[in-house]
């Protein structure tokens, strides 16, 4: 079981959602509040296990319905996932992955991991 890992910014709160080895799944953007940003681990358990998979590194993909998993390219040709809510708001998004398969696990990673993480609010560096 991972753990969303809560931390105060200059601006807000962010989290990440990490795996039993530490390693970082998933990063938030910047929410106002440490409620807002509880709210938006509260999403990820929610809309994770649920979400399609729009792979839109494929030729002719389909426009999968929300929530969903965006598989894409960066600029720099890595690939990446971003979990949108069933509003269409981005709830997380992964780091650059070298291969679509390692990427595509990172998305398994988090619907093993984020339904049971516990949340954990650490305190700024």
């Amino acid at each position: 079981m991972g753990k969303f890992a809560i931390k105060p910014t200059t601006k807000g709160f962010k989290f990440n959602l990490k795996a039993n080895n530490g390693e970082i799944i998933a990063t938030s953007q910047v929410y106002a509040s440490l409620k807002t940003c509880q709210a938006g681990c509260d999403s990820v358990k929610r809309n994770a296990v649920k979400a399609n998979l729009e792979d839109q590194t494929v030729a002719d993909f389909a426009a999968a319905k929300h929530p969903k998993f965006e598989v894409y390219l960066d600029k720099a040709g890595e690939y990446r996932f971003r979990l949108k809510a069933t509003n269409g708001q981005n709830i997380c998004a992964s780091e650059g992955y070298k291969s679509r398969t390692s990427c595509l696990n990172g998305i398994e990673s988090i619907k093993r991991n984020a339904p049971e993480a516990d949340i954990i609010v650490e305190k700024a560096d």
